[in-house]
């Protein structure tokens, strides 16, 4: 049988720095629990255009398509500010969402106890936080058209046009129906409907596939904007919450800093199910390329090795191995390592981003002693 497969996207900034501690992590499985995956590597974003002229390519994308699992550093820099919109760094990454048709990203957000002082929320209220945002990733106004800018009279007018059609809602709210029940049971979807017709869409269709296929989970409505608000006046009423693309993107970003750094966050984003009945997959850490840092040993690589026990648990069926991987970062924390984006007022002196990974591996090998 052949060994599962990864494609490792380190691309631009960070991200071939926090994904070398994710190489250790991989090879450590291979090592001490016997798990060997068959991993290659490519390029994407800024990387992909110096090297191809283009920040996705045809041969890449196609390798996306067969693999098991990518997993994603992070793209971009201003660097490739000035380059046109259709070969910016982001559209590789555009680029893999939309042909791998990765329309489900979770996006969890968990307070580790050692960090709940660090987070801008009072510890009581970020105190065993663990919710999952379910965003909608492949539609909406990132993708609807029509789209641009163009000229009106004397001025200049940007178009977006937001668009969803019953499907794309419904399989987006299964996902997190489907979570919920492997969680406390519990959606809230959030979107506008009191103002966006598409709103009015996603509120309706999303109890539809409530009232007809999970009647057993509590589902609420709520407006986006409101969302926000009770997400930092009290988080942890929240388990599942889905919603659109554009307020996915801005929720999920404000649930990071509940937890304290974006450097301790990952994701998954998801889409129909493979022949082996796996779905097709892209994991990635929620922050960016931080090209400020890069090259520094500054960045924090937690959230690109909580992307992969994602994989672990969402594309190899390894849901012991991801505890195993998860726990092994809690006990790091714990012990008090923290590199540069977790050092609180306090001051100290943070670790290395190769010393964070390689303490991870030690706490690993201590699980497995």
């Amino acid at each position: 049988m052949a060994n599962p497969s990864l494609l490792i996207l380190p691309g631009d900034g960070i991200g071939p720095e926090v994904m070398a501690e994710v190489r250790k992590i991989i090879d450590w499985f291979g090592n001490r629990r016997g798990l060997a995956f068959d991993v290659s590597e490519d390029l994407v974003g800024g990387a992909a255009y110096d090297a191809h002229g283009t920040p996705l390519s045809d041969a890449t994308m196609a390798r996306a398509q067969e693999v098991d699992a990518v997993l994603l550093g992070a793209v971009g820099g201003p660097k490739y500010d000035s380059l046109d919109f259709s070969v910016k760094p982001e559209r590789g990454l555009l680029r893999l969402r939309k042909e791998m048709d990765l329309y489900a990203n979770l996006r969890p957000a968990q307070c580790f106890d050692a960090l709940a002082d660090f987070s801008s929320l009072k510890r009581e209220v970020v105190a065993g936080l663990d919710i999952m945002i379910v965003r909608e990733l492949t539609s909406g106004i990132y993708f609807g058209e029509p789209r641009g800018i163009h000229t009106e009279g004397n001025e200049r007018v940007g178009i977006n046009t937001q668009r969803y059609t019953e499907s794309e809602i419904a399989r987006v709210a299964r996902s997190a129906f489907e979570l919920a029940r492997k969680r406390s049971n519990k959606v809230c979807s959030m979107e506008k409907a009191n103002v966006m017709e598409s709103g009015i869409l996603w509120r309706e269709v999303v109890q539809e596939v409530h009232d007809r296929e999970y009647p057993d989970v509590e589902l609420s409505h709520m407006y986006a904007d409101a969302g926000a608000m009770q997400l930092t006046r009290w988080p942890r009423q929240f388990d599942v919450i889905v919603t659109d693309n554009l307020f996915g993107d801005l929720l999920s970003d404000l649930a990071a800093m509940l937890t304290g750094s974006l450097g301790m966050l990952p994701s998954a984003s998801l889409g129909a199910p493979m022949a082996n009945g796996r779905p097709k997959a892209l994991y990635e850490p929620v922050h960016g390329s931080a090209p400020d840092i890069a090259g520094k040993a500054l960045a924090n690589p937690i959230a690109c090795i909580l992307s992969f026990a994602m994989a672990l648990r969402y594309s190899f069926d390894l849901g012991d191995e991801a505890d195993r991987l998860e726990a092994a970062v809690q006990t790091v924390l714990a012990q008090g390592l923290r590199t540069a984006d977790l050092m609180g007022p306090e001051g100290g002196s943070p670790v290395s981003t190769t010393a964070m990974g390689d303490a991870i591996v030690a706490a690993l090998d201590a699980s497995a002693a």
